[in-house]
């Protein structure tokens, strides 16, 4: 690459990164405000946008004070139910995926286009049915039922991002391995999933992702026992009725994406080798 057009890339990337940025700074600078400071402008700086006089008393609200039997319950429902649906969704894709990519049998295609239907298909129009079989059968609020939608949104998608991934990988190298004495599942587990692994991590980031951000599944189908952040947030009170919690709501709101934010950080390189690693043939 030129270095015009290294450039031109760095400066077109500035005016993005601003616009990702500022909302999340936005909310940061919100929840360090105190109720006084977000009645009244002139107890900021930047205009309205960063507070004089910093606390972090929104975020003792939630951790320690009144909305902390709202918040912290859940916060570990979130982690349990997100990460719960994160694995099966992973490793049933995973195995439909390979058998996908590598199996010839009747109705491959149509898997692959009810899976993406399926990907497609309104999240407001599966909630009502939902929430009268889950009443009948006993899973209203409840983590299981919490999980089963939750798979829903991720196993279809899971499945799209695997296939593509399994097909480039040659199958001459299990064949390689099937030749020198190893099983089908020794090849698999010992040839395909570690070439694979950096898709894999790259659909677990993804569908934890899809999960961890729905509020339609959680605000319907929970009430108290099962109910996670996104939803949760939407039933923060004020000191009165008359009062928005809006302070405590950005400081659940920063406190929530700090693992979305870790995680990244954390797989950022197995990410950006699972999104490039289908780009170059061969």
């Amino acid at each position: 690459m030129s270095t015009k057009s290294k450039w031109w890339l760095s400066g077109a990337s500035i005016p993005i990164m601003v616009w990702t940025l500022v909302p999340i700074v936005w909310i940061f600078a919100t929840s360090l405000k105190s109720d006084a400071a977000l009645g009244d402008q002139s107890k900021n700086t930047f205009g309205n946008f960063w507070p004089k006089s910093p606390t972090w008393a929104n975020y003792k609200l939630i951790f320690n004070g009144g909305a902390k039997d709202l918040f912290l319950p859940a916060l570990w429902h979130s982690i349990v139910i997100c990460l719960s649906a994160t694995i099966i969704s992973v490793v049933l894709a995973t195995f439909c995926a390979y058998a996908i990519s590598r199996l010839d049998f009747p109705g491959k295609k149509l898997i692959l286009t009810t899976a993406l239907a399926v990907s497609f298909f309104p999240v407001i129009a599966m909630v009502t049915p939902l929430f009268n079989l889950w009443r009948q059968i006993g899973l209203f609020d409840t983590i299981p039922g919490l999980i089963i939608p939750y798979l829903a949104l991720t196993l279809p998608l899971s499945i799209w991002i695997l296939s593509a991934f399994f097909q480039q990988i040659p199958w001459e190298m299990e064949q390689a391995a099937q030749v020198d004495g190893a099983t089908s599942w020794q090849a698999f587990r010992k040839v395909v999933a570690p070439l694979a692994a950096p898709g894999v991590f790259t659909t677990a980031i993804i569908a934890f992702f899809t999960a961890w951000n729905d509020f339609v599944f959680s605000l319907n189908l929970t009430s108290s026992n099962a109910r996670t952040v996104p939803a949760a947030l939407a039933f923060f009170t004020g000191a009165s009725q008359f009062t928005q919690p809006t302070g405590a709501i950005c400081a659940a709101a920063v406190v929530v994406t700090i693992p979305v934010v870790i995680l990244v950080l954390l797989f950022q390189r197995r990410i950006v080798s699972g999104l490039t690693s289908g780009a170059v043939k061969g």
